[in-house]
C-alpha cells in the first residue's frame, strides 16, 4: 500500500473501565480516588491510569501497541497495579460491564467536564457504572477512517455478541447478556452510527449534537465505533469490559483485522451497505439480548441467524487479515476457551446462580487478576463467603 493507508490497520491500544467493589457484600465501593492516589510505578511507556465518571470505576489505557505481545504486557501491568492497589485499601477490582450489586456514589468533587455530564443527563448518570473495553485502532487519514467505519457497521452487533459481560443488575439478572448495551441506549446518538459522506458530513453531524444540546462537546459522541475526536484512530465503543486479559486481546486483535480488511475494501472501491437504521437498532438490541446463545441479526439480509454463525462469518472475512499479523492461532485458542466456558455473561450468570451474587463478584474480581476463564467456578466456590453462612 502507499501513501496514507500504509500505516492504516497496524497499531492498536485498549481502554479498560473496571468497577471497585467491598469484597463481603460485593457492592461497589468509591475507592477509585484511593486506587490512583499512588503514582504508578512499573507501566510500559505510554500506559495511564485515570478517573472515571463515578469513584466506584477507574481506567486503565494502554500505550500504542504493534502487536499481540507488547499489548498482552500493557494490559497485564496496568491490572497488576489497579488489583495491587486495591487489595492495600480492601477492594476488588472488577471487569464487568455493569456492577451485579451497585453503590450510588456522589463525587464530591468532579471535574468540570464530568460536573457537565451529570448535570446534563440528570437522572440518567445517577446510577450509571458501566463499563467498557474500548479498542483504537490506528487509522491516521480522518477521510479513510470516515469510510472505513462506514463500512464496519454490519459487524458492530456481532462483536457486541461475542463481549457481553454485563447479565446482573441491581442483584437481579437481567435476562440480558448486555445490560450495559440497554443503559447506553438511553443516551443520545447511541448505537450503530448512521452513513458519512466524508469527514466534513461527519463532523458537521456530531457539531449539530452539540449544538442542539445533547451532546456535551465533541468528544461526547455514543456511536458504536466512530473516528476518534482525539485521536488518529478508529475507536470501537462496542464491547463491554472484558472478564480477562485473554478476552480483551482477543477484542484487539479481531478489530484491528477488521479494519485492515476493511481499508482494503476501501481501496479497491467496494460500495458501504446501507443497513436500515431499525435493522441496526434491532441487531444491537438482539445481541445485547442473546449474546451468542440465540439468534442475532443479519444486518445485510435484514433477518435472523444464529448469532454463532454471524461470528463464523465476521471470522471468515478476516482469517486473511489475521494470518497476515500472525494473530491466528491467538484467536482460535482464546474462542476455544468461550466456547468450553461460555462469554463473560454466561460465566456470571451460572456463578451467581450457583453460589449468590458476592460470590459471582468475588470470581469476577479473580478473572480480572490473572486467573483464566477455566477456573471460574472454582474461584466462585472457593470464596463463597467470608461470612458465617451463604450469600444469597
Amino acid at each position: 500500500m502507499t501513501g496514507p493507508t500504509v500505516a492504516a490497520g497496524h497499531t492498536v491500544g485498549v481502554e479498560e473501565e473496571f468497577l471497585v467493589a467491598e469484597p463481603d457484600s460485593g457492592r461497589t465501593l468509591a475507592a477509585g480516588p484511593k486506587i490512583l492516589a499512588r503514582p504508578p510505578v512499573g507501566l510500559p511507556d505510554g500506559a495511564l491510569l485515570h478517573a472515571e465518571l463515578r469513584e466506584t470505576q477507574v481506567e486503565a489505557a494502554t500505550g500504542v501497541c504493534a502487536g499481540e505481545a507488547d499489548l498482552r504486557a500493557h494490559l497485564l501491568a496496568a491490572r497488576n497495579w489497579l488489583v495491587e492497589q486495591a487489595t492495600a485499601v480492601d477492594a476488588l477490582l472488577v471487569a464487568s460491564g455493569t456492577p451485579p450489586l451497585s453503590f450510588q456514589s456522589v463525587v464530591d468533587e468532579p471535574s468540570e467536564r464530568f460536573a457537565r455530564i451529570d448535570y446534563l443527563y440528570a437522572g440518567m448518570v445517577a446510577d450509571y457504572e458501566a463499563c467498557g473495553c474500548h479498542v483504537h485502532v490506528g487509522v491516521p487519514d480522518p477521510e479513510l477512517a470516515v469510510a472505513v467505519v462506514n463500512r464496519l457497521r454490519p459487524w458492530i452487533p456481532t462483536l457486541l455478541a461475542l463481549s457481553v459481560n454485563s447479565p446482573l443488575w441491581e442483584g437481579r439478572d437481567t435476562g440480558f447478556g448486555s445490560w450495559r448495551m440497554v443503559q447506553q441506549s438511553r443516551f443520545p446518538g447511541s448505537g450503530v452510527p448512521p452513513y458519512f459522506a466524508d469527514r466534513a458530513d461527519h463532523d458537521a453531524e456530531v457539531a449539530r449534537l452539540v449544538e442542539c444540546g445533547v451532546l456535551v462537546d465533541e468528544r461526547m459522541s455514543f456511536w458504536l465505533v466512530r473516528p476518534s475526536p482525539t485521536l488518529p484512530t478508529i475507536e470501537f465503543r462496542v464491547a463491554d469490559t472484558a472478564g480477562t486479559v485473554d478476552e480483551a486481546v482477543l477484542f484487539a486483535l479481531l478489530t484491528r483485522a477488521l479494519v485492515r480488511t476493511t481499508v482494503l475494501d476501501v481501496e479497491r472501491g467496494a460500495p458501504a451497505p446501507r443497513p436500515g437504521e431499525q435493522v441496526a437498532a434491532a441487531a444491537v438490541w438482539s445481541a445485547a439480548r442473546h449474546g451468542l446463545e440465540g439468534d442475532g441479526v443479519d444486518m445485510l439480509r435484514a433477518r435472523r441467524v444464529p448469532a454463532v454463525q454471524l461470528l463464523r462469518d465476521l471470522l471468515h472475512r478476516v482469517r486473511p487479515a489475521l494470518e497476515e499479523t500472525g494473530d491466528l492461532s491467538s484467536v482460535r485458542r482464546v474462542l476455544a476457551l468461550i466456547r468450553a466456558h461460555g462469554t463473560g455473561a454466561e460465566r456470571q450468570r451460572r456463578a451467581a446462580a450457583r453460589y449468590g451474587i458476592p460470590a459471582a463478584v468475588r470470581m469476577l474480581a479473580a478473572e480480572t487478576a490473572g486467573h483464566s476463564g477455566e477456573g471460574w467456578e472454582q474461584s466462585a466456590a472457593g470464596t463463597r463467603s467470608r461470612n458465617d453462612g451463604g450469600d444469597r
